[in-house]
């Protein structure tokens, strides 16, 4: 407050300045505060930051997350989920109002790092990172087992005291990695890829001991994940204690759960395979003794049905005798019904010889022959009478018997039509007389119509 001659003035502040120092005393005193409220009206621009309202049951207030904090969120944001927030009081002075700046946000009343393995673990259950079919078998007795853990924790003792009481002379190989903190994950997806590009381990283990959720955060990550599918040596994963599972446990080929448990997994005990060993050798012995005294038992057995060779060679003697003899007298016989049948094809060959039979045929020729020429002059002579009979009728009703009574055929020239009627035919017309014997060429110099004459003189011609 100013003050003059007639006394104190008020302070008049325009609206900008107005705002900046409500913001600047905002700002101030809130610096950095947590707050809990239900979101609502949430908005996504393209620029991808997070605008939405923040209330509870009297009350709300605006609420903006830059896209560069997003990266901390494990969780999807949507209205009416209830979070809580760290952020500070700002004042958007171009409009007057004030609102709150998230810096990191996780639901409320479950953890965000829960709430991102359940989500992670939906996500990677639905790609069919868990499924069975791509789970691959263990070896049966390893060369070589790589342990891919912390070097100075107590768990690759464990596992290098357990591995060797149970079978001393395996080999080991260590990949150093580190298993919580800022770079675990990437060293573990580093030496998985180690693992898998040296190809000289059968079998590999990643191991660490228990922790908290926070503490086992690098084997709840999608990287690891993906890198424990992609491996193509067999993996054997024990993450904390027994009650502890990771997305490391569900995508491995096999979950053991404590490291100590995975070191009899991944190999069996010498002094079990050996004891196996000196059961099957004795098996083994007792089993060939019998099979050798069973075929003794049948090699006596045989020896004593065997017959004495020159015995069997006598018998064998005379049996080739009685067979030559049967199979002469068959041949004998056999020969003797082929002679008869023999003779018997002779004489009816014989019988049948083709020079009677042309013989016979020629004669039969000969008769079928005069038989047909007696025919055919009967057939001639029957048709020479039918001929004349038929010539004689024919000559009857010849035009030409007719032209031989006396009368004539008058055509007309030159087309040859049969003159019927006087009208058909003009004065002077050339015509053709058919008499018996010659033609007469005429030309017409008069005709009669019905009684009526028609008579013209005719020039004469030359």
């Amino acid at each position: 407050m100013e003050y003059t001659d007639n006394g104190p003035t008020p302070k008049i502040y325009t609206v900008s300045e107005l705002n900046a120092n409500i913001k600047h005393l905002l700002e101030e005193k809130f610096s950095f505060i947590w707050i809990c409220g239900e979101i609502s009206n949430l908005r996504i621009p393209t620029s991808g930051h997070f605008y939405f309202t923040l209330k509870d049951e009297n009350s709300q207030i605006n609420a903006v997350m830059f896209r560069g904090q997003q990266r901390h969120v494990k969780f999807d944001l949507a209205d009416g989920l209830s979070i809580t927030g760290m952020g500070r009081i700002s004042v958007y002075s171009p409009r007057g109002t004030y609102q709150i700046i998230l810096e990191y946000v996780e639901p409320a009343g479950i953890g965000a790092l829960q709430l991102a393995f359940e989500k992670l673990k939906a996500r990677l259950a639905e790609e069919g990172f868990f499924d069975p079919k791509y789970k691959k078998p263990l070896p049966f007795l390893p060369r070589k087992i790589a342990i891919i853990t912390s070097p100075t924790g107590a768990v690759v003792h464990d596992i290098l005291k357990i591995v060797h009481c149970r079978f001393p002379n395996v080999a080991i190989e260590i990949i150093p990695v580190k298993v919580q903190g800022e770079g675990a994950e990437q060293q573990i997806c580093a030496g998985i890829e180690l693992l898998n590009t040296r190809a000289e381990a059968d079998v590999a283990i990643l191991a660490r001991g228990g922790g908290s959720l926070e503490d086992l955060q690098a084997f709840n990550s999608e990287p690891v994940a993906r890198a424990i599918f992609a491996s193509k040596i067999p993996l054997i994963s024990s993450v904390g204690h027994e009650t502890d599972y990771t997305i490391a446990d569900f995508v491995a080929d096999v979950r053991a759960p404590t490291p100590s448990a995975a070191a009899e997994l991944v190999i069996p005990a010498k002094a079990d395979m050996m004891k196996k060993c000196h059961e099957l050798s004795v098996s083994l012995n007792v089993a060939f003794n019998n099979y050798i005294e069973h075929l003794r038992s049948n090699l006596a057995h045989i020896s004593k049905r065997l017959v004495d060779p020159k015995k069997k060679i006598q018998d064998l003697r005379l049996r080739v005798d009685d067979l030559t003899g049967r199979l002469s007298r068959l041949a004998r016989s056999n020969l003797h019904f082929k002679r008869e049948r023999l003779l018997w094809w002779r004489d009816r060959l014989s019988a049948n010889n083709p020079r009677i039979q042309i013989t016979k045929l020629n004669s039969r020729l000969e008769q079928f022959y005069i038989i047909m020429l007696k025919s055919f002059m009967i057939y001639v002579n029957k048709n020479k009478l039918r001929l004349r009979a038929a010539s004689v009728k024919l000559h009857a009703l010849s035009p030409l018997a007719v032209l031989d009574r006396g009368y004539s055929l008058t055509r007309t020239i030159p087309d040859k039509r049969v003159v019927r009627d006087s009208a058909t035919v003009s004065l002077n017309q050339d015509l053709e007389v058919m008499v018996a014997k010659g033609r007469i060429l005429c030309r017409v110099k008069g005709k009669f119509t019905d009684g009526q004459k028609d008579f013209r003189t005719i020039a004469k011609t030359t």
